[in-house]
């Protein structure tokens, strides 16, 4: 079946820029010039997709991520540095493609211990390999790794010593490095918390410091948490351009409460799509299902082509804004599973087939996130399928 040319495809475009993410790296990476780097791409890359990461993030030390099938396919595309499996491996079945495909992993529980530990035949195959086994401690988040805040807990640190001696003997020197993940590293007492347990640790299990590397920070560690950005570094979200915390307009005497984003990490991407159809309301028209909003006014309302089943929130307020030739038209009327509908008033000159900025340079994925009570996270990585993708060197400003 021949391809579409892009006329005739529906037209909603996420274009993702390499050579922004390429230039956020090195911003990254003139902030902590001596510290390795895991450009973590889990979530097809934040929503980017993987062919991109692995041409913008070309000059990372090592790609971290969550899935095999994600492993192999960042492999297929011809990455051949080191690849973290950041939840380590679902099944004990794992193993040996991991070990095949020279895949760092993570240990965050007894029984994934015990893969390594009681099979001789998975120990073996990872003694082969040249992917490290990162333990995961557990400082505070309570969500994955072994419990160093604990030692009541049936997988605290206490218990593990033994076993670490048997996995170290097992592997060989140098093959064991040590994690965490911080539950609020806006919080400088409660990252110090985490650090200190991290520490006392590290120090129980026999930690090596000059064979076992450590890795501490996400990008919102980064940003606010200096002590913690030694050994491999795990930035995520920064790399695309958006920030690690809750966007808020300063007003006033009000400040934002969170670092922030440096002025050389920039948006890694756009997503527009284009009007479809004008409809002119009289005063007391209405507008979508539910008609929901009524119309004070005679007014001119633009119909684009973005919705709900685009990944585009369904909960969008009346007033939520899109750019088109520069200005601010906000929503009007429900989100619709494939339309969006938008007050024109401000905008007298736009028409059918008129470009619409979703989020741009004009319109940050995180002030448009905060405008929907969530984060630039949830909106990178809730784009489905259906939205066209293309890989750009650089994202022009739209007029």
């Amino acid at each position: 079946m021949s391809s579409l040319s892009d006329r005739a495809q529906r037209p909603i475009l996420l274009e993702v820029s390499t050579a922004r993410m390429q230039a956020n790296l090195q911003a990254l990476r003139r902030m902590q010039p001596s510290q390795s780097i895991w450009a973590v791409v889990k979530a097809r890359g934040y929503g980017h997709g993987l062919d991109a990461v692995v041409q913008g993030f070309e000059d990372a030390d090592g790609l971290a991520l969550l899935e095999l099938e994600e492993l192999l396919q960042v492999r297929s595309l011809g990455w051949r540095k080191p690849v973290l499996l950041l939840e380590g491996l679902f099944a004990e079945a794992g193993l040996q493609e991991a070990a095949e495909f020279q895949a760092d992993i993570v240990v965050h529980c007894k029984d994934q211990l015990q893969w390594l530990l009681s099979n001789s035949k998975n120990a073996q195959g990872f003694q082969r390999a040249s992917g490290r086994v990162w333990i995961k401690l557990n400082t505070g988040m309570n969500r994955l790794g072994f419990n160093a805040c604990s030692s009541s807990a049936s997988n605290a640190v206490e218990t593990m010593v033994h076993d670490l001696a048997k996995l170290r003997s097992l592997l060989g020197p140098g093959r064991l490095g040590f994690m965490m993940h911080f539950a609020q590293a806006e919080s400088r007492s409660e990252s110090y918390q985490s650090l200190s347990l991290f520490q006392k640790a590290l120090t129980l299990l026999d930690h090596r410091p000059e064979l076992e590397p450590i890795s501490l920070a996400n990008s919102a560690a980064i940003l606010s948490q200096p002590l913690a950005c030694s050994g491999w570094l795990r930035p995520g979200i920064l790399l695309y351009g958006s920030s690690p915390f809750q966007w808020q307009v300063s007003s006033g005497d009000s400040q934002q409460d969170w670092p922030p984003v440096p002025k050389d990490i920039q948006l890694a991407s756009r997503l527009t799509t284009r009007l479809l159809s004008i409809q002119e309301l009289a005063v007391g028209d209405r507008v979508g299902y539910g008609l929901r909003y009524q119309a004070t006014r005679p007014m001119r309302i633009g119909v684009a082509a973005i919705g709900y089943a685009d990944g585009y929130p369904r909960t969008a307020p009346d007033g939520t804004p899109m750019v088109i030739h520069g200005r601010r038209c906000p929503i009007v009327g429900q989100v619709s599973m494939d339309l969006i509908t938008l007050d024109l008033s401000q905008q007298p000159e736009a028409a059918v087939g008129s470009l619409v900025e979703v989020w741009s340079d004009n319109l940050g994925v995180d002030e448009l996130a905060a405008g929907l009570g969530t984060l630039g996270y949830e909106l990178l990585t809730c784009l489905t399928p259906r939205v066209s993708r293309r890989l750009v060197d650089s994202l022009s400003v739209v007029p």
